[in-house]
């Protein structure tokens, strides 16, 4: 499909939350789509490292796990109140039951595929991504996530082989069909 070159004229009718592993492309897409539509968008996990003033790897060193999954929790609430925008999630969002309530509540969750191996590919450092220590590693956490995306999910798009202009396209008509994305009056 083509990309049809737009900015502004539309509106989203909710928040769209993209999930899905590291390196599926939730912030790319997201922030891809914004700009080619005119609208807005946000990294829910620099958001927390904005407004926590450290990074995740830190958070998660000195505090554990479970400590920052209640910061993503905390900041996923504050930004469904928002405007609606399109918000890249973390990769462990939907770890917690509460999150998938956050965005079946409050918007539209788009699941952005991806495969361990495909995901190493397109992280840069994956040293300072806390639990993408090695491939198999990454393959059992892909493997446990799956039904948890699936879950938390109300449409799905595979990045494998994709560029990121092919996977906005893909989601722009699902967000259209599905009356997420609309033009304004």
């Amino acid at each position: 499909m083509a990309r049809r070159h737009h900015a502004g004229g539309y509106e989203l009718t909710k928040p769209v939350y993209f999930i899905g592993f590291m390196g599926a492309g939730k912030t790319s897409v997201s922030q891809y789509l914004a700009k080619t539509l005119g609208l807005a968008s946000i990294d829910a996990d620099e958001y927390l490292e904005l407004l926590e003033d450290r990074i995740i790897a830190d958070i998660f060193a000195e505090e554990g796990e479970e400590s920052f999954r209640d910061l993503e929790t905390q900041y996923l609430e504050e930004l469904s109140r928002r405007s609606p925008r399109f918000i890249g999630c973390g990769g462990g969002v939907v770890k917690r039951p509460k999150n998938i309530t956050i965005m079946k509540t409050h918007g539209y969750a788009v699941y952005l595929g991806v495969t361990a191996e495909e995901a190493s590919h397109r992280i840069p450092n994956t040293d300072s991504r806390p639990l993408f220590k090695d491939i198999e590693t990454a393959r059992r956490t892909v493997a446990e996530r799956i039904p948890l995306y699936e879950a938390a999910a109300d449409a799905y798009v595979e990045t494998t082989g994709y560029s990121v202009p092919e996977i906005a396209d893909q989601v722009e008509a699902i967000l259209l069909e599905n009356g997420i994305l609309v033009k304004e009056d």
